[in-house]
């Protein structure tokens, strides 16, 4: 780690990090380790034994475990945590090596802790500084997410891992559950034998991310076939589901999960970070009613993907087979409703503004096939026909 953020700094700022700034004391991580906070990551070295100078607030610690030169010194998957770190705090981690990981049961040590704390003036040269360079990115990237949503939304492991951790679903201890399970001595006779043949998998308990769970039915129970076309069109009524069932109190905590979720993907290479981000993005583009009743959550959201989108490149979004590009047709929809009728004057100029950056940096066009008058294909509950 260099110290190039601390040359380039504003003097008053380094002075009011180096008094209030968060150490993390980070020992025996392997030289070669990929280690980073927030947005910005470096190979350790030798010499180093933590971060210094870290603003107050939340940060995401993330590493990668590497093999030794001699070995090939291959890169293995991303790992991370949130922390929500105070003014002049200093948490305390060592490596594991058999776990690849860092323990920071050291933390919970207070004569540990004090005894570090009593050696930091040694430990100085050390520490590398926080990379303020970043900090302004990622607090734009984060400013919906508090400590209490971090915690709820990070998985009960406390780590965040670009590879799941996955386990089977039946364990197979006994030689009569293998017994009664397909062979796989003969040849597959066709792809779904195959498929059926593999052990079905699940993610190990403790290492999901908790995500708030959407609707797959976007109607609500006993709906006539007018309300679920309606709602199958309008997802305002699978939203409030949401909201009501994980954020009653504070809805833009919604807007602090889909940052989570963006964080997760960009920053911890986390896939399902990205579905789910899709996913709410989807429910919250395609919510006519709820735009005209939540003006705040809406002009939130403007804000959150404003500089989500200035992290990815303008083809990101492109699906690879089918050349649809998910972003310009979800907000295509976001786009017409937030100009109708009914809609805030505020809201409606801020989207228009938006609009307009958006075709002008990466010249997508949303006035092209809408589709306006194009069917939409509804499932109906069992034992309701349409005459």
């Amino acid at each position: 780690m260099a110290g190039s953020s601390c040359v380039n700094m504003d003097p008053d700022v380094a002075r009011r990090l180096f008094e209030e700034g968060a150490t993390l004391v980070l020992l025996g991580v392997p030289q070669g380790t990929e280690l980073g906070i927030d947005c910005k990551s470096w190979q350790v070295g030798p010499r180093f034994r933590g971060v210094k100078m870290i603003p107050p607030g939340l940060h995401f610690l993330h590493f990668c475990s590497a093999n030794s030169p001699s070995c090939g010194g291959e890169i293995g998957p991303k790992s991370g945590l949130f922390l929500t770190l105070k003014p002049r705090e200093i948490l305390l981690a060592h490596w594991d090596p058999k776990e690849e990981d860092l323990d920071f049961s050291a933390s919970k040590n207070d004569e540990e802790v004090n005894r570090i704390q009593g050696t930091l003036r040694e430990l100085d040269p050390y520490l590398g500084p926080y990379p303020y360079e970043v900090m302004r990115k990622w607090v734009s990237l984060t400013d919906q997410i508090s400590q209490e949503l971090a915690v709820n939304l990070q998985p009960l492991s406390g780590r965040v891992c670009a590879f799941s951790d996955i386990i089977p679903e039946l364990q197979f201890r006994h030689t009569k559950d293998r017994a009664e399970q397909p062979r796989n001595d003969t040849a597959c006779q066709s792809m779904r034998e195959g498929l059926d043949r593999l052990p079905k998998m699940k993610q190990r308990e403790g290492t999901e991310l908790r995500f708030s769970d959407i609707p797959k039915k976007t109607y609500p129970p006993g709906a006539s076939p007018a309300e679920i076309t309606r709602c199958s069109m309008d997802l305002s009524y699978s939203l409030e589901t949401v909201l009501e069932q994980n954020y009653p109190e504070k809805p833009l905590n919604l807007l602090g999960e889909l940052q989570f979720a963006f964080v997760c993907f960009l920053v911890g290479n986390v896939y399902e970070g990205f579905e789910h981000w899709k996913r709410l993005l989807a429910l919250l583009c395609r919510s006519e009613e709820a735009m005209r009743k939540r003006k705040e959550l809406y002009l939130g959201l403007i804000t959150v993907l404003y500089h989500q989108l200035g992290e990815v490149p303008p083809d990101f979004f492109v699906d690879i087979v089918s050349q649809n590009n998910f972003l310009t047709s979800t907000l295509q929809d976001f786009f017409q409703f937030a100009t109708g009728p009914g809609v805030d004057s505020t809201l409606r100029k801020k989207a228009e503004k938006f609009k307009a950056h958006l075709t002008k940096k990466f010249r997508w066009d949303f006035d092209v096939d809408l589709d306006d008058c194009a069917p939409v294909v509804v499932e109906l509950p069992e034992g309701i026909t349409v005459d």
